[in-house]
């Protein structure tokens, strides 16, 4: 027992002994470690100081080197600078020098004029004191003052002047009518003789055959009901005379007059004549009539050879074919002022497909002058505004009556070709009411001139003789009372062609023999 106690006590006491020996150990070896990195350190932060003031000492030499060559380049710029305002303030004195003499001798030359501008007064209010005595010497000598020989003067050079004024104007006039009349009459004739077009004078009324007469009556209907639904339906007046095989429709409107033939000619063949039936055979023909004028409108195009019109411009052109202007077709018309408007500019070198356009179109507000305000010529230029028609087409449907002027030359063969169209033998009828109130009114202007006598509208309304009062008229105001009287008839009365003002001027001396 005690020597295990012993055993284990000396077990102990070794490992004790062991543990304080271990640590005594390792404690000498940190410290040996220690010791050993100390001195590392120093040795390091040694070197770094040696670097660092080396690294220092080269720093401060660059810096001292970059400051003296900074240095030498700012003495270098500054004597450069300075150089350069040296020059400059011997060019600024030369300059005030410069400025000094010009200043005397301005100064000198301002004496001068000062001196020859007190001579010239001097010699200005001479000359009009002499100018007085002069005028005063005049006055004395012919009796006038100066207001009374001034006014003299003025009206001896106003007569001379529009002596002189009138003989130029009709010497002007005269070559100008010989060079146009001899160019416009090839052209003209030219025109006329590629495009000669046949036109059939409208009426009011068309004439519908019937295979017998029982069929008047089966028109007429039970208490005249159908003729009552188809009267009513229409428009259109049927007039059931004794006229054989045949009933009457009068109406104004050809599109009406149309779509009443066309629907009674459906029923005839029908057989089947009732208010319902006749109902039904209206809407087919005025559906019938619609495209018809459609038809008729793209005809015109093609025929002409004008393509892009808009499809509502076609279908308006298709319904000219109804309307009449003094039983002249008004589609036809457009047609042919489109064709010698083609001819016409083709003569003269302007675009021809521009030309036939305008021409096609002068007339289309006659398709809508019954269903809106306004004259042809304005409703017209609104549709071609609306349907994005070029400025040349809209300025020649406005200018082809005059109300405006021209703005190109197509305008004017616009105008040309449509007083062709209308005024040639046989295009155009008129009332006799139409046509001695243009015989009145052409005569209401001549006479409503100063100076005139009496004057006479003469070959239907194409010349007008004017006698004027030869003590209030000279040869020289007939000149100008012609053209007044022609710029008059051109504002103020529609016609068709030409009408010639033909002044004439009569003296009389009368004696008697005693």
């Amino acid at each position: 027992m005690q020597t295990i106690i012993a055993v284990v006590i000396a077990v102990l006491a070794t490992a004790v002994i062991t543990f304080f020996a271990t640590t005594i150990y390792h404690k000498n070896v940190a410290t040996a470690k220690i010791g050993n990195a100390e001195e590392k350190a120093r040795g390091i932060i040694d070197d770094a100081v040696k670097t660092a003031e080396t690294k220092k000492r080269e720093a401060m030499l660059e810096a001292k080197e970059e400051s003296i060559r900074v240095k030498n380049e700012l003495d270098k710029e500054v004597k450069e600078r300075r150089a350069e305002i040296q020059r400059s303030e011997r060019r600024i004195v030369q300059k005030e020098e410069n400025l000094d003499r010009k200043l005397e001798a301005i100064e000198k030359r301002e004496a001068g004029f000062a001196a020859k501008e007190e001579e010239i007064n001097k010699q200005k209010a001479q000359v009009a004191k002499l100018n007085e005595e002069r005028l005063q010497e005049l006055e004395r000598i012919s009796g006038l003052t100066s207001e009374q020989a001034k006014e003299y003067l003025l009206k001896t050079v106003e007569e001379d002047v529009k002596l002189d004024t009138a003989k130029l104007i009709k010497e002007m006039e005269n070559k100008a009518k010989e060079e146009a009349d001899k160019k416009a009459k090839d052209y003209v004739v030219t025109a006329i003789q590629k495009c000669a077009a046949d036109h059939v004078a409208e009426t009011t009324i068309s004439v519908v055959q019937l295979p017998n007469d029982e069929m008047k009556g089966r028109i007429i209907g039970r208490e005249g009901r159908n003729i009552r639904t188809l009267e009513t339906m229409t428009g259109v007046e049927l007039i059931i005379d004794d006229t054989p095989e045949a009933v009457v429709l009068s109406g104004f409107d050809p599109i009406r007059r149309e779509v009443a033939r066309i629907a009674l000619e459906k029923l005839i063949v029908d057989g089947r004549i009732h208010p319902a039936r006749i109902e039904e055979m209206v809407e087919k023909a005025q559906k019938e009539v619609e495209t018809m004028i459609r038809e008729e409108g793209e005809a015109a195009t093609l025929e002409v050879g004008v393509h892009g019109i808009h499809p509502e411009l076609v279908r308006l052109l298709g319904k000219m074919k109804f309307r009449t202007s003094y039983g002249q077709n008004a589609l036809k018309h457009s047609i042919e002022v489109a064709q010698l408007s083609g001819l016409l500019a083709a003569e003269i070198g302007v675009d021809v497909r521009t030309a036939k356009r305008a021409g096609l179109l002068h007339d289309i507000g006659k398709a809508v002058d019954h269903d809106m305000e306004g004259s042809h010529i304005q409703l017209g230029v609104d549709l071609c505004k609306k349907y994005k028609e070029s400025a040349t087409v809209i300025n020649a449907v406005e200018a082809h009556h005059g109300d405006v002027e021209p703005e190109s030359l197509i305008a004017c063969i616009v105008q040309a070709a449509d007083t062709i169209s209308a005024a040639r033998p046989g295009a155009r009828r008129e009332t006799l009411d139409t046509y001695t109130n243009r015989l009145k009114q052409l005569e209401e202007i001549s006479n409503g001139f100063k100076g005139v006598d009496k004057s006479f509208a003469i070959q239907a309304g194409r010349e007008i003789r004017i006698m004027v009062v030869p003590e209030q008229i000279s040869d020289a105001d007939m000149v100008i009372l012609a053209r007044d009287v022609a710029k008059k008839i051109e504002t103020e009365m529609e016609y068709p062609g030409q009408i010639k003002v033909n002044v004439i001027r009569e003296s009389r001396v009368t004696d008697i023999a005693k």
